[in-house]
């Protein structure tokens, strides 16, 4: 069986007084003071790096304006250009405390396949925004919907895992990118119009020739209709119980949405005055004796 060693009471005074103690805390307090001084240096670093880091994100924001980058590439690439820095950074200070830097490789070399298989989902939406950056199918500013959830808003934000979308009501949602680069969207203010593209279902009673007169001037007479192509009415199609009546014109898309919500209520009014009935699904009742 394995003994026990017990330092009694008269041993331990005795290693008191042949300075045992004293040696052993002597020998701690270089260590002491080199992890004190080690600490002190890291603190000094941190503060000087982080401001060099600031600095040099300021200069990168300045070549961005000088070459006219669009406003997403830039977002995304100061993102990954901060990741970078501080990692650099860190590396700096674990090398104040006597880690390497073969140390740091071989850990981060350790940990590769754990850190992919934890985030993969994390990976393919950094992968993700690299093909949005890439192909541009939507850059900063741009109205888009996206078919998988059915959100929809302007783009705020590209980020390394995220796109930023600011809804109508100022709500901000964020999409993953993998979400974005893998699946169908629709993309309103690609282009620098946007067609107004309605139908109106008038009753088989009404004067189609009166209603498609309306509509035309009704379009004419749009504030912010583009003349790149000339206004079409027509009858679009003979329904069950209405005569859909289309009415398409371009419209400047920085003002779609008034000219649309205008339009709609000047052919509501115009019709009412003009006698024309605009078709709505309704139940009839006969009560027979």
């Amino acid at each position: 069986m394995d003994t026990v060693e017990t330092v009694t009471a008269d041993e331990l005074v005795e290693d008191i007084q042949s300075g045992v103690l004293q040696q052993q805390l002597e020998a701690m307090i270089p260590k002491f003071w080199s992890f004190f001084w080690s600490a002190v240096l890291a603190l000094i670093v941190f503060f000087i790096g982080t401001r060099i880091i600031k600095g040099i994100i300021k200069l990168f924001h300045k070549a961005m304006n000088l070459k006219e980058v669009d406003p997403g590439v830039e977002t995304f690439l100061e993102s990954v250009l901060k990741w970078i820095l501080y990692i650099i950074l860190l590396t700096i200070i674990l090398g104040l405390f006597g880690v390497t830097t073969t140390s740091i490789s071989a850990a981060v070399a350790g940990l590769g396949v754990t850190i992919g298989l934890a985030l993969q989902g994390a990976l393919s939406n950094f992968a993700g925004g690299i093909l949005i950056l890439v192909m541009h199918p939507f850059r900063v500013g741009d109205y888009i919907i996206e078919h998988a959830s059915g959100q929809e808003g302007t783009v705020d934000k590209i980020n390394i895992i995220y796109t930023t979308l600011k809804m109508l009501d100022g709500r901000l949602v964020q999409i993953p990118n993998g979400t974005l680069s893998a699946t169908s969207l629709t993309n309103c203010t690609a282009q620098s119009y946007r067609l107004f593209n309605e139908t109106v279902g008038i009753s088989y009673g009404s004067d189609i020739a009166k209603a498609k007169e309306i509509l035309q001037d009704i379009a004419e007479k749009a504030e912010h209709r583009l003349e790149i192509s000339p206004i079409q009415v027509f009858v679009a199609e003979l329904g069950e119980s209405a005569v859909q009546i289309g009415l398409r014109f371009p419209v400047d898309i920085d003002n779609y949405w008034p000219t649309k919500w205008n339009t709609l209520e000047e052919i509501k009014n115009r019709f009412d005055k003009s006698g024309i009935e605009i078709c709505y699904n309704q139940l009839d009742v006969h009560i027979t004796q």
